[in-house]
């Protein structure tokens, strides 16, 4: 049994990684969640590159946090668009998929990446 929270999400993140990969045509999004900031990136894991990247960090306009996030699945799902990428696999990372994690998935979906 884990003691503490990051080493409960560590294990969570082992058991999610197990079954999601990344390949060329459907990289996986991973969402890193801080106090702060969110970040997201399509990874292909084949190959070990990452194809997009998106975050917080980069000035966006919104002040709510799920707002941010959404703002941020939108950014992610442009970017995906001009590396050619139409589809991915959605890794939480071992958050739970709520907030602003929610948000970025369905900010990408409403971009036009497909989940």
């Amino acid at each position: 049994m884990a003691k503490n929270k990051q080493e409960q999400r560590a294990r969570v993140k082992r058991g999610i990684r197990k079954k999601i990969s990344g390949t060329a045509s459907r990289p996986r999004l991973s969402v890193f969640r801080s106090n702060k900031h969110i970040y997201a990136q399509l990874i292909d894991d084949v190959s070990g590159h990452t194809v997009a990247a998106a975050s917080s960090v980069a000035g966006v306009e919104e002040s709510k946090p799920v707002a941010v996030g959404t703002a941020v699945g939108k950014a992610l799902a442009e970017r995906a668009k001009e590396a050619g990428v139409e589809s991915a696999v959605f890794d939480r990372n071992g958050f739970r998929y709520h907030g602003r994690v929610r948000a970025v998935a369905e900010g990408a979906r409403e971009g036009g990446l497909k989940l």
